[in-house]
């Protein structure tokens, strides 16, 4: 009839915005290493494609394509789907969740007491390096927590670690307390020591 409009039919939005991620999501499991990388890069602004990119890294083998993987998460922000590879038995896969987390700071603050404090030394050990992309004071305060309960050396050392860069004067007290604790640990207390010396150093030349 004159002065009417066909109905047009209605597309959900969200509908046709999945279809292409579970395409890609697919492709993810393709045995050409070039399509799997083409789809982990298209996913990057797809966050119904988080799932599937976190659940391919475990399989995934070409360092290209868990690169791209690993780069889509962190523009997606997907925290959830790259913390469960910290504990990845495979280095190369512990390096790039590192490397990923460390790009979406915002995302990974809230995680990072319960990481700090996870049951898995290997874990609280590689969540202190998390830390170094905090402001000074936020750094220094989560790694006062750590020094203070922690009984593990060597997390101890990565989180002296993080104090010797951006540790402030509240955290001399908990150092000192650290190297009587681990007084047999030989490369500790030195480490320690240094620390200590840094923090005062900046000290007096921020009051200079």
């Amino acid at each position: 009839m004159p002065g009417t409009v066909d109905a047009m039919p209605l597309i959900r939005k969200d509908a046709a915005s999945s279809a292409p991620a579970r395409e890609h999501a697919d492709l993810l499991r393709s045995d050409d290493a070039d399509e799997r990388w083409r789809a982990a890069r298209s996913l990057a602004t797809s966050p119904a494609g988080a799932a599937a990119l976190g659940a391919a890294l475990a399989g995934e083998q070409d360092p290209r394509v868990r690169e791209a993987i690993f780069t889509s998460l962190a523009r997606l922000g997907a925290v959830d789907s790259v913390l469960p590879h910290l504990r990845s038995d495979d280095a190369n896969l512990r390096t790039g969740a590192l490397d990923a987390l460390r790009a979406m700071t915002d995302a990974v603050r809230p995680h990072l007491r319960s990481l700090l404090a996870d049951p898995d030394p290997d874990v609280r050990l590689l969540s202190c390096e998390l830390t170094r992309a905090l402001p000074a004071r936020e750094a220094n305060s989560l790694m006062i927590e750590v020094i203070d309960r922690e009984a593990h050396a060597n997390v101890c050392a990565s989180a002296v670690d993080v104090l010797a860069e951006l540790g402030e004067a509240t955290a001399i007290a908990s150092l000192e307390r650290c190297a009587t604790r681990f007084a047999g640990q030989g490369f500790l207390p030195f480490a320690i020591q240094v620390a200590i010396e840094r923090i005062k150093a900046q000290q007096e030349a921020t009051d200079g």
